[in-house]
């Protein structure tokens, strides 16, 4: 898992969200802190002191809890997502990252201001509708990163099927001349149930998405090919796609592969796995 997602190192997103450090005051006036659940023994001094400071800094990820994330921990506030900050926190402090790089993950991953409502009726999906994670990826087909991605995005969703839910917004770019006809494609298949087994295919074309490919993708799928023509072609199949670029441009989405977590917005540069499980974790808290 590790060494494919570092490929995706090479994507550069901008960090999501708003907010930043709690102006509150801090859960310990002297010392260390040590928190339960949070193994910090093998930390050395400049290390404990550094972890003190941010989860002193940092505010309790839920508005309800207006106070730091230690004094949320010790004082075993509602917050459930607490103790995942500090966990996240302990990580990037043993990582060695940098004041700017914590206060990201901070950012992206915890801050209240940064989750975004978005729309799933009628959007290709898979697992549990009430799954504790929701995975919105909007993606373009003929994409080269999202090709990369889909992968990862299966590895994790097949690990955690029970708890994750996938969600698949169409965003095919003006850049991408196969990127509208591969979504019709797969609109087209999913109208026979089979989305995503189209999805599959279509990502691993490595960019062999022309109409006599599509047509043999279908047809290696057991679609019924006078429907899936008629389908591709239909009104109701790009009324989805403009429907879901809306979306995406109410959001401010950019490019693809651009993806959500439970509505924040993922960085690229993280481990989704890492990401997903704290995700969990903190559900089954509640």
């Amino acid at each position: 898992m590790r060494s494919r997602l570092a490929v995706l190192a090479v994507f550069a997103f901008a960090a999501s969200g708003c907010g930043g450090p709690a102006n509150t005051p801090t859960a310990a006036s002297s010392g260390n802190v040590e928190l339960p659940g949070i193994d910090t023994h093998d930390f050395t001094p400049r290390e404990k002191r550094e972890f003190t400071r941010y989860v002193n800094q940092f505010a309790a990820p839920c508005p309800s809890e207006p106070v730091p994330v230690a004094q949320c921990v010790l004082e075993k506030r509602a917050c459930t997502g607490c103790l995942a900050v500090a966990e996240a926190i302990a990580k990037a402090v043993r990582e060695g990252l940098s004041p700017d790089q914590v206060d990201q993950i901070y950012k992206e991953r915890f801050d209240a201001n940064g989750v975004k409502s978005i729309p799933l009726d009628g959007s290709p999906s898979r697992g549990p509708d009430n799954a504790p994670v929701t995975i919105v990826e909007f993606a373009d087909f003929e994409c080269p990163y999202c090709q990369r991605v889909a992968p990862v995005i299966d590895e994790v969703y097949e690990a955690h099927k029970e708890s994750v839910r996938v969600v698949y917004k169409f965003m095919p770019l003006p850049m991408h001349p196969r990127g509208e006809p591969s979504a019709r494609a797969a609109i087209a298949a999913s109208d026979q149930g089979k989305f995503w087994e189209m999805d599959r295919v279509l990502f691993a074309a490595a960019g062999k998405l022309e109409d006599t490919d599509l047509d043999g993708y279908a047809k290696a799928l057991g679609l019924d090919m006078a429907r899936f023509h008629a389908d591709e072609a239909a009104p109701a199949t790009k009324a989805q796609i403009d429907a879901d670029r809306k979306v995406a441009d109410d959001l401010g989405v950019k490019g693809t592969p651009t993806i959500y977590i439970n509505g924040r917005e993922y960085n690229l540069k993280m481990d989704l796995e890492e990401w997903v499980k704290g995700e969990i974790a903190a559900a089954k808290k509640k």
